[in-house]
């Protein structure tokens, strides 16, 4: 029987729903037949005495690339045969008889489950689930008939598996060459449905969102003609490894690769960069020097000390910030100096330093137990702008900062303004003004635009531009509804460049200081950061992501306004994931507001058929951005069935401040409303969603909220709360920034003030309402919101015979990032909410058995 090889120009799809005892494949990829030989045998035994014998030419090293993009498809006869092709035989070399082949598909169930994969064959071969060598059988047989079945048991989560058999082919001869192979699902896993195909299209996972070759960073030289480019490949198993290169922009030629250890950076006016390596001891460091354009390296210092360093702008010396810690108390007692003392960070205080280059000579120029900061330094390099911090306790926000401008020659100090609502200042080219970032309330609340009776949220932040001899303040941002994230005062063309969060994005604004306009960038991404104007040429560097791509790195010509795609390391992996598709939904509030939001629709979807939804929410201030990579990834969310819909309720910077300023004093009053309108408008408007299967996550203040929600609905049938706050007040003075964080959230408001608040918007309190199971997740060394917030939950519902999970990751913070510990909390969310929303117990039954 002669084989049939199908060769296509893209790959086929061979697509098999089933719920029967047994399936049979019946077309697979092959990779062509990769010739091996035996090798010399200078002796008849190895070191372990044993010989070479026809079974270890399996052991061959082989590209497994070799099948995956292979385009020829192998097909099985009508009793399910493949009949496999012989290797090929040449008389000048009778010692090469052997080759190996790959055969390849892959299998996706729609639940987790288990089955046995079962291969029948004449030859030696291997089998491989996932890269993994599962089962081998080493010896050849005459025919089909006389080869034993070769079993390999599989459980089955609902993502890609990828099955590769590893064959060893002989000559042509008597023997047979043939396959046989099936898929078998466990007894009470009959009503499983699985896919068999050879295409490489295939839904995403958890493994997709922490795996693979991603953009890390980038930065543009200052004429323009360079930049670097990073990038971080993370491996299965969690191992990561780093490349930074330095590239030529108009070529995209890479000129020059960096050690992982090295972190360079741009010098100021000069397109060389300096990166520091470990001096003699581990509490000093050298500084080197490249030259961009001739790849000539120099030291600059040798054995200095600094936590971080900024060169500059004429390149003659470095202001350096150096970190001392106010001595810990001796034995086992200690002393709390004050609330914020139990971070850790609190006892360290920073000075500046003056390192000249020419003399090699360092000189503190800062002095004290004020925690002093170099904001920046004036273009001439003759002024630095310095503030210092000041914890001011019995006032919110709790710390109030000085700015100050130091002449570095005669080392005099001008108070420029002390203010307690600004994070950061930078000069403007002229060094004639200050550019400033803060709240509403900052000068007076000179840039406020909110109702009376609101008080203004403190992550909106708003620009300012302070003339420093008259001190005038200028609200710049006042009626400019995103949130400054970050600004850069152009050198080049005197313009200012704001990154903010514009609703559900990140964008790029121009403002234009003599015109006192704004003008959005038009950039090609939905989430736009670290954007990057070259400080001499009308060039800008920067990093886009969107809701179905990674981060890629850009070059912006601010004349022609025209992108170039640099680098999207991502690109390749990307390409292999059928991801859903995103759409924007909106609707009103009962107060007329107009509520945004978006959402996503599984791969293959059908408009005919019931789909359970999750909602996802955050309301804790920030927009759920339009991220492909997320801690909580809505199109994995997708890819496993769901209809996911997310939404930006009262209280989220980015849609102006008088919007924003609803977070504060609420605690889920109006946006727990607008979420429980918006999902039952949601499901009213689309018939594909089963209104009986709605399950419900959020995280931080999200898990705040999705406690709240239980006590004020029923309509979820499932609920997942992560490191969620149950007791406002509870989380208000034992979270390392609980009263902090509560002082943008409760401005003004405390528990012996305000009681009612802290009580009556607290979940606990109203845990008798809560009727919807319920999954509390909490990282064991939570230091943001403790585990005592969970765990006070937990005991109300246990004690009040109501359903309640409480899972505990060991040894992790606020948020999951080891590698292995996110996958397994990631699979413990999918196995809750299809334990509730796809009637499916089975996969948290197998992490969670009973005991």
């Amino acid at each position: 029987m002669k084989r049939l090889v199908i060769s296509s120009l893209c790959l086929l799809f061979c697509f098999n729903l089933f719920s029967q005892k047994e399936l049979r494949i019946k077309s697979v990829k092959v990779s062509p037949l990769i010739p091996v030989y035996m090798p010399a045998l200078i002796d008849s035994t190895d070191v372990d005495k044993k010989t070479f014998e026809h079974k270890d030419l399996l052991k061959t090293t082989v590209n497994f690339d070799n099948v995956v993009q292979s385009k020829d498809l192998l097909k099985a006869d009508t009793a399910g045969v493949f009949v496999l092709p012989f290797a090929p035989y040449d008389p000048k070399i009778p010692y090469r008889d052997k080759a190996i082949q790959l055969l390849s598909f892959s299998i996706d169930a729609d639940r987790y489950c288990k089955a046995t994969l079962s291969v029948t064959s004449t030859d030696m071969m291997e089998i491989y689930v996932n890269n993994k060598m599962e089962k081998n059988k080493e010896v050849k047989d005459d025919s089909l008939s006389k080869a034993n079945s070769t079993q390999v048991d599989i459980t089955l989560e609902p993502r890609r598996y990828d099955i590769v058999i590893k064959r060893l082919a002989s000559v042509k001869n008597l023997d047979e060459s043939k396959m046989k192979i099936s898929l078998t699902p466990a007894k009470k896993d009959s009503s499983a449905q699985f896919s068999i195909t050879t295409n490489a299209l295939r839904r995403v996972s958890i493994n997709d969102i922490l795996e693979g070759n991603r953009l890390s960073s980038g930065s543009v030289s200052p004429s323009g003609n360079y930049f670097l480019v990073g990038t971080t490949n993370t491996l299965l198993g969690g191992k990561s490894v780093s490349v930074m290169e330095l590239r030529e922009m108009n070529s995209n030629k890479p000129l020059y690769r960096f050690a992982s250890d090295v972190n360079p950076r741009w010098t100021p006016m000069k397109d060389q960069l300096t990166y520091s390596r470990p001096g003699l001891t581990d509490k000093v460091k050298d500084l080197y020097l490249l030259d961009a354009a001739s790849l000539e390296e120099k030291r600059i210092a040798e054995n200095i000390k600094f936590d971080s360093y900024q060169m500059s702008p004429d390149g003659r010396f470095l202001l350096i910030q150096i970190r001392e810690e106010i001595p810990a108390d001796k034995g086992d007692l200690k002393r709390t100096l004050s609330p914020s003392d139990r971070s850790g960070a609190f006892r360290g205080r920073s000075s500046v330093y003056l390192y000249d280059l020419a003399t090699k000579t360092e000189q503190r120029i800062t002095f004290g137990r004020t925690n002093t900061f170099l904001e920046d330094i004036s273009l001439d390099s003759r002024k630095a702008l310095l503030s210092a911090r000041e914890e001011t306790i019995t006032e919110r926000p709790f710390n109030k900062q000085t700015f100050y401008e130091l002449d570095l020659l005669t080392l005099s100090v001008d108070t420029l303004f002390t203010e307690a609502f600004v994070s950061s200042a930078q000069y403007s080219p002229d060094a004639k003004q200050l550019l400033v970032i803060g709240s509403g309330e900052a000068f007076g609340g000179a840039g406020l635009n909110i109702k009376v009776g609101q008080t203004s949220s403190t992550y909106d932040n708003l620009a300012f531009i302070m003339d420093k001899k008259s001190k005038n303040v200028q609200p710049v941002t006042k009626n400019f509804n995103p949130n400054i994230t970050g600004a850069y005062w152009s050198i080049y063309d005197k313009l200012i460049y704001f990154s903010v969060e514009d609703k559900d994005r990140t964008a790029v604004y121009v403002y234009d200081t003599n015109a006192k306009t704004f003008k959005k960038l038009n950039l090609p991404e939905d989430m736009i950061r670290r954007f990057q104007p070259a400080e001499k040429a009308p060039v800008a560097l920067y990093q886009g992501e969107g809701t179905n791509n990674s981060y890629r790195l850009y070059g912006y010509d601010l004349k022609t306004e025209k992108s170039v795609l640099l680098a999207d390391p991502f690109q390749k992996q990307l390409s292999e994931l059928d991801l859903s598709k995103v759409t924007d939904w909106n609707f009103t509030s009962s107060d007329g507001t107009t509520i945004e939001g978006r959402y996503y629709l599984p791969p293959g979807f059908d408009p005919q058929k019931k789909y359970p939804m999750i909602v996802y929410y955050y309301g804790g201030t920030s927009p759920t951005p339009r991220t492909f990579e997320s801690t909580y990834p809505l199109q994995v969310y997708a890819a496993l069935g769901y209809v996911v819909y997310t939404l930006q309720p009262s209280g989220t910077t980015g849609f102006g401040q008088e919007f924003a300023a609803r977070h504060v004093n609420a605690w889920g009053e109006k946006t727990a409303d607008e979420i429980i309108l918006g999902t039952q408008l949601f499901y009213r408007e689309h018939n594909f969603v089963d209104s009986t299967k709605i399950g419900c996550i959020g995280a931080s203040y999200g898990g705040f909220m999705t406690q709240f929600l239980q006590t004020k609905t029923n309509i979820f049938a499932a609920a997942v709360s992560h490191g969620g706050i149950s007791n406002i007040t509870s989380y208000w003075g034992e979270g390392y920034w609980g009263y902090s964080y509560s002082g943008g959230a409760s401005a003004g408001s405390y528990p012996w003030n305000n009681p009612q608040l802290y009580t009556e918007q607290s979940p606990l309190f109203h845990a008798d309402k809560i009727n919807t199971p319920l999954l509390l997740l909490h990282g064991g060394a939570d230091t943001n919101v403790p585990i005592g917030e969970s765990i006070q939950m937990f005991n109300a519902l246990r004690i009040l015979g109501k359903t309640v999970e409480f899972i505990t990751v060991d040894g992790e913070n606020h948020a999951i990032y080891s590698y292995q510990k996110r996958i397994d909390w990631n699979k413990t969310i999918y196995a809750w909410f299809a334990r509730w929303l796809k009637n499916q117990p089975e996969w948290w039954q197998a992490m969670y058995p009973e005991r």
